[in-house]
């Protein structure tokens, strides 16, 4: 069963190479090019089928069956310098996400759908660098895709859902280390894992206005060679066990005012990196995540605009620090700056969609996240010296949704 779903899934992350940086440290901003337009609102304000994952609840907004196929390309521009070297651009610059979502009306009481999204995926590519450049020819390649069967109940206003997930992911860390007593190439290979997880959604609407409530379960991936790569940078004496990367757990509200033509919309989730295994290692904090979004929608065509905004989940450690599982703080902000700078922080949003007739619409949206830089300490075992990473990132999601 695991490998005929594999099978499946390697069939759509082939559609991008490379690896996808996402925009909340590793964690899309939205589900779907409706909901990006908005800078990734969808808690308490309905997109369809598309809210599957964002809402499940907010799937009783379909009128029959909607059916929506799409995707995002996601063109992050990452760089790193280490003092006194030049600077090096990522290669990994270009990812495709696909998504595929369904969600039908049994009766006037009950929902269904299914879906399969890429949700999130981080990655560098330095594999061409010069020697000198201290990249170490890091490549890192995070991709992560669920599979989700929405059930929904309404009544009188109320509705309440569960969507049971299975999550696929891969993870490869490769890189080379020119001298000292772990001297030469390191790497894990592809690594993957299935693992189940679910989302609970609620939402009540009343008089143009809509409130939802999320959860979503940490779910716990396991990449077999993770703690291989991880140890030659151990402190002395200590050896690292762990191969679990977590997707961590969600929670949030959110909710949204329609009056006439146009709706406002504001979310607010935390996204619990500091929980999540393999994270919580490097020190990656829980995210506050806000985004507001505006929809003006007329017969036939419908404009969207929004913002969002989470401080990283990074930040600098003290060379001094060495935490429970044997790490130094300088070579955590080496792995964090090197192989996962998850900093950009600011999304802005716009987005639109059109009737092509009457059963088929077209959304699209672009998403820009301005650059954000990062200057950390680190050290090889002598003097401290500064590493800079540099990143920010530009989306283009398109999306064809057909109702019958």
């Amino acid at each position: 069963m695991k490998k005929t779903i594999k099978l499946a899934v390697v069939a759509a992350l082939a559609l991008g190479s490379t690896s996808a940086f996402a925009t909340n440290g590793a964690a899309l901003i939205g589900m779907g090019a409706e909901a990006r337009g908005m800078a990734g609102t969808g808690i308490g304000i309905a997109h369809g089928a598309e809210s599957a994952l964002t809402n499940p609840a907010l799937i009783t907004s379909v009128e029959k069956t909607e059916i929506s196929f799409g995707g995002t390309f996601f063109m992050p521009d990452v760089t790193y310098q280490t003092q006194g070297a030049s600077s090096e651009s990522s290669a990994a610059d270009m990812s495709m996400i696909p998504e595929v979502s369904l969600a039908t009306k049994i009766n006037d009481n009950f929902y269904v759908g299914i879906g399969m999204w890429g949700t999130g995926g981080m990655g560098v590519d330095y594999r061409d660098s010069a020697a000198t450049s201290g990249t170490m020819n890091m490549v890192t390649n995070l991709q992560l895709m669920q599979f989700g069967v929405p059930l929904a109940y309404t009544t009188n206003g109320f509705s309440i859902a569960l969507t049971p997930i299975l999550q696929y992911g891969s993870l490869d860390i490769d890189y080379f280390i020119p001298q000292g007593p772990n001297a030469g190439e390191h790497g894990m290979g592809v690594a993957q894992d299935l693992e189940f997880g679910f989302n609970i959604g609620a939402a009540y609407e009343m008089n143009g206005i809509t409130v939802g409530a999320i959860y979503k379960s940490k779910i716990d991936m396991e990449y077999k060679g993770f703690s291989k790569v991880v140890n030659p940078f151990m402190n002395p004496g200590s050896t690292y066990l762990n191969d679990k990367l977590s997707t961590p757990a969600e929670i949030g509200i959110g909710a949204s005012y329609a009056f006439g033509e146009h709706s406002i919309a504001l979310d607010y989730k935390m996204i619990q990196w500091s929980d999540a295994k393999g994270y919580e290692d490097f020190e990656w904090d829980d995210q506050d995540v806000v985004s507001i979004g505006y929809e003006y929608k007329t017969t036939g065509w419908a404009v969207r605009a929004g913002y969002n905004y989470a401080s990283s989940p990074i930040s600098e450690q003290s060379g001094t620090y060495n935490n429970s599982v044997g790490l130094n703080g300088y070579t955590i902000n080496m792995f964090n700056l090197l192989g996962f700078p998850g900093v950009v922080e600011s999304h802005y949003a716009i987005g639109g969609s059109y009737d092509l007739n009457k059963q088929t619409s077209l959304d699209l949206a672009f998403t820009y996240a301005p650059e954000v830089t990062e200057t950390y300490k680190t050290s090889n075992g002598g003097t401290p010296y500064d590493i800079t990473a540099k990143h920010s990132q530009t989306g283009l999601s398109a999306q064809l949704n057909f109702n019958f």
